[in-house]
């Protein structure tokens, strides 16, 4: 047999292509049109540097916005603190379909750059929203430094991330091609459970938030609702910690607080004092015709406020009369030593005009079974009472 020729290369069993098609193809029309578009690459990349520069100082004059000296809670400084967060990525990849059109990349790498285009625009969307959103909550609550927002802002936050970027995530897969309908309805499902098992502790946590954004009291007022009066000493997440004006420390959830109607202290520029008292049947009816006019001056020469004054019933051993003032005061205790010098002067006025106050009494006659008054009984019955 002849000798096999030893200069011919044995082909392998094999053929192994390292590259990919799609790559190798990419790489190929790549080079191809670096070597037709050149000039053109060459401007757009120049066009697309200054695009990237011109973004840069926007968000340098977003980061002056920010930091400068001022109400840190404003609107322009929510602004700049929002678009100061503008990352490389999404600046590079604007500038990069900005002047794509221009050098006429290939289709595959015109796909690209707009595939990465939108994954910037969207994610640098979300962190947009999520810093103005929390921006706007805390300029909200700007005058607000209590704990409870603190730890709220955190779970704000975090409640908010968790959306927006859940959004942006099914945006970008439905950018791919995937379906997300079933995605959209599993999320939907069992954010509904999740509800569900923690209704209470959410119902808490939002009822908190309510009163943290709209403020029907604060940390330091006195409020009262059912039967209590107690100051607030701490606003929690779950629950609200009171103190009663008796000294008792009241613990209440915070959607049971919100439920019932709250009267809160803090801001009167007044409280309305009334009171009642009685003067016995036998005062004469020209001196109990003075008795508004007599408390009048009293009130008024003791910086209060007269409302009014009068007789309001027959009792049953008094003529009842009701005096109504305001005292314009801050604090409950100085108010409450007003009311006691009123008190104390109506004693005092009523002793110099000789106005008895009355006490509960009972007169008891004693008669025959003719009707008539055995021993001892009023030899003058008087009009204006019965005087035994």
């Amino acid at each position: 047999m002849p000798a096999a020729d030893k200069s011919v290369p044995k082909e392998p069993l094999v053929k192994i292509n390292a590259t990919p098609p799609d790559l190798h193809e990419m790489w190929r029309s790549t080079l191809h049109w670096f070597d037709l578009h050149g000039l053109e690459i060459l401007i757009a990349c120049g066009a697309g540097l200054l695009i990237y520069l011109g973004l840069g100082a926007l968000k340098h004059l977003a980061q002056r916005l920010r930091d400068r000296e001022g109400d840190s809670s404003s609107l322009m400084t929510v602004i700049g603190r929002a678009f100061s967060r503008t990352t490389h990525f999404f600046r590079v990849m604007v500038a990069a379909r900005l002047v794509a059109g221009y050098a006429n990349p290939p289709d595959l790498l015109m796909r690209t750059i707009t595939f990465l285009f939108t994954v910037a625009t969207v994610f640098q969307g979300a962190i947009w929203l999520r810093e103005i959103i929390i921006g706007l909550i805390e300029r909200r609550t700007a005058d607000d430094g209590s704990d409870t927002l603190t730890n709220a802002m955190g779970i704000i936050r975090l409640l908010v991330t968790v959306a927006l970027f859940s959004i942006a995530i099914i945006v970008v897969l439905d950018n791919l091609g995937v379906n997300v309908t079933g995605l959209v309805a599993g999320l939907g499902v069992g954010g509904i459970a999740i509800g569900l098992a923690a209704q209470g502790i959410f119902s808490d946590l939002f009822a908190a938030l309510s009163i943290i954004f709209d403020k029907p009291f604060r940390r330091g007022e006195t409020i009262h609702y059912d039967q209590t009066t107690a100051t607030v000493e701490k606003i929690g997440l779950k629950s609200t910690r009171l103190r009663a004006v008796t000294g008792e420390r009241k613990v209440i959830s915070n959607a049971n607080l919100l439920q019932k109607e709250i009267t809160n202290y803090q801001h009167l520029d007044h409280r309305r004092i009334k009171f009642a008292f009685g003067l016995i049947y036998q005062t004469d009816p020209d001196h109990a015709e003075r008795v508004p006019d007599i408390v009048r001056d009293i009130v008024e020469s003791l910086d209060g406020k007269f409302i009014r004054c009068g007789m309001i019933n027959f009792g049953a051993s008094s003529l009842d009369y009701e005096v109504e003032f305001d005292v314009y005061l801050p604090d409950w205790d100085s108010i409450y030593k007003v009311r006691h010098k009123v008190a104390i002067a109506m004693l005092k006025r009523f002793a110099k005009e000789r106005l008895e106050f009355a006490y509960p009494t009972q007169t008891t006659f004693t008669a025959d079974p003719e009707g008539k008054y055995i021993m001892p009984y009023p030899s003058v019955m008087p009009v204006s009472g019965i005087k035994s």
